[in-house]
């Protein structure tokens, strides 16, 4: 099975159905005959550039249409801790993909990049120092 084609198949459940949620999508895979781990899901929805919207998982359109990171973290994220050079973020559940992709294209300087769970992101970035200063800028998101 090539990915090309796991791709289309995701596509066209995401336009025909409303998924919520990753597990949902690997269910509605299975009844097409293709597994994919959450690992590849996560992977196939970031290169697909799909978005978690009320509605469930939809296609971002264009670069304007994107999600802003500073909307999404006001609606979804609950919590930001400094761990060493990392900072993690806790969303309200089905939504940490969204946030970290938001993050990723919003392209914060000190962000080198992001892994997310379902409602947990990891956001490394090169330093002890540069960790604080996006946690202190998230943690402004929260109260604002």
């Amino acid at each position: 099975m090539s990915k090309n084609y796991r791709h289309g198949q995701i596509l066209k459940l995401i336009r025909s159905h409303h998924i919520n949620t990753q597990d949902e999508l690997a269910q509605e895979l299975r009844k097409l005959g293709i597994i994919a781990t959450q690992v590849t899901l996560s992977r196939d929805m970031r290169e697909l550039r799909l978005v978690k919207t009320q509605e469930g998982y939809g296609e971002m359109t264009d670069e304007e249409a994107r999600p802003r990171f500073a909307l999404l973290a006001g609606d979804f994220l609950k919590d930001v801790t400094g761990a060493q050079n990392l900072v993690v973020l806790r969303t309200a559940p089905g939504h940490a993909n969204s946030v970290a992709v938001a993050l990723d294209y919003d392209e914060w300087a000190d962000v080198v990049g992001t892994i997310a769970g379902d409602d947990t992101v990891l956001v490394i970035t090169p330093d002890n120092k540069s960790a604080e200063s996006v946690r202190k800028r998230l943690v402004a998101l929260l109260k604002a």
